[in-house]
């Protein structure tokens, strides 16, 4: 379950004028420039004696300083005005490599949903469907590193250009048989989102899951390369009618066939689905954990709530079923119950951030006061990186 959605810029470039040098490795220019907009920066296209830091490409080692600076950008550098950073220093910059190479940052589904602003029910679907891989698992709860995230971002962006989860499915999948270990997290710079296409970035150009070179350009395309639209790859929406003489899917075959339909907006459906497969399958806790989860989003929290049961009377241990039960028994106003269940979380796995998270804001509302810092510090131990955090230390400060 997400908290109120917080606002995803930082001050970590607040009133810079920032400047590019060469062709950026982690991604687009364009890209490069919101990003230093959403921390409070100004991007720029030339620098002059008013640019205040210039970031030199890592994937340009011709690129020539001296030259790409220029008369002003010298005289200031030499006076101290400016500042020069490579790309990976301005990612650590802003938090996205971690600096301490021996630390990895871990990031629970609601953390990363947050970091990539989509449900986190959509999270989960990606690691369902092995577009995610979780670097550590608790019982049922994946934590991912930044690998991850890098490629949560692309997958957002596929979303946000209307493709559909299958279409996503696909474009993986066809990329990773062409080009073995592109998809993985030790070689997410190589991806790139363009339009509705995933291309793999080799030397200066970009090849298409199919093999085909494209031209890489900052600005989009609306024709690619060889003169194809950049419509959607892929066929029809899959149909789900079955005939009635067709014999019985088996449960596993329900669930995957709920998930399709919960992609595809057909919620209700999706629901049936899920029931179905319970009635022939007999109880499922990771099931009855999606059934759930489903029925929220509905808006069913009553339904969702004894869902949530089920899932830990059939796995005790299934800690994001009690850390969302939580957060529906508080939303419902049943603050003991709440503070109970992420108790229960914390019971069978100590270190689960969000647990803490909502239990400190629970045990605040009940006026337990000390109680709750107890948790909101044990929350900044395990997630400073959080975009939760800012609350944690708003609270700590009071």
């Amino acid at each position: 379950m997400q908290s109120a959605r917080s606002s995803q810029s930082t001050d970590a470039l607040a009133g810079l004028r920032v400047a590019f040098a060469g062709k950026l490795a982690g991604m687009s220019k364009r890209a490069a420039q919101q990003l230093v907009r959403a921390n409070g920066g100004n991007p720029v296209e030339s620098i002059d004696s008013a640019t205040d830091l210039v970031v030199v490409a890592e994937q340009s080692p011709s690129v020539s300083l001296s030259e790409a600076l220029g008369r002003e950008g010298r005289l200031a550098l030499e006076e101290g005005r400016l500042v020069v950073v490579n790309e990976t220093q301005l990612w650590q910059r802003l938090g996205l490599v971690e600096q301490d190479p021996h630390v990895t940052r871990m990031y629970t589904p609601a953390m990363l949903a947050e970091l990539v602003g989509v449900p986190v029910a959509t999270v989960r679907r990606w690691h369902r469907r092995r577009l995610l891989v979780a670097r550590r698992q608790v019982g049922h709860l994946p934590y991912f590193d930044f690998s991850q995230v890098a490629t949560a971002r692309q997958l957002a962006a596929l979303s946000s250009a209307g493709v559909s989860q299958r279409l996503m499915e696909k474009q993986f999948a066809a990329l990773a048989r062409r080009f073995p270990g592109a998809t993985s997290g030790a070689h997410q710079a190589a991806l790139v989102v363009e339009g509705k296409r995933l291309l793999v970035r080799q030397g200066d150009g970009l090849l298409e899951a199919g093999g085909q070179q494209r031209f890489d350009f900052d600005e989009p395309r609306t024709v690619g390369a060889g003169g194809e639209s950049d419509e959607p790859m892929g066929g029809a929406v899959l149909s789900l009618e079955v005939p009635a003489d067709a014999p019985l899917a088996a449960p596993a075959e329900m669930v995957e066939q709920a998930q399709i339909l919960e992609d595809e907006g057909q919620l209700a459906e999706a629901a049936d689905m899920y029931r179905a497969a319970l009635a022939a399958g007999g109880p499922h806790p990771e099931t009855c954990f999606s059934l759930a989860e489903l029925l929220y989003r509905m808006g069913d929290t009553s339904a969702a709530r004894e869902r949530y049961y089920m899932a830990i009377e059939l796995d005790e241990n299934f800690v994001e079923a009690r850390a969302n039960l939580g957060c529906v028994l508080a939303e419902s106003g049943q603050l003991e119950l709440a503070v109970s269940a992420f108790e229960g979380a914390l019971a069978f796995h100590a270190e689960f951030p969000d647990a803490h998270y909502h239990l400190g804001r629970v045990l605040d509302e009940l006026c337990r006061g000390e109680e709750a810092l107890t948790h909101w510090r044990a929350f900044l131990d395990l997630a400073p990186d959080s975009p939760w955090a800012e609350t944690a230390r708003q609270r700590l400060s009071m």
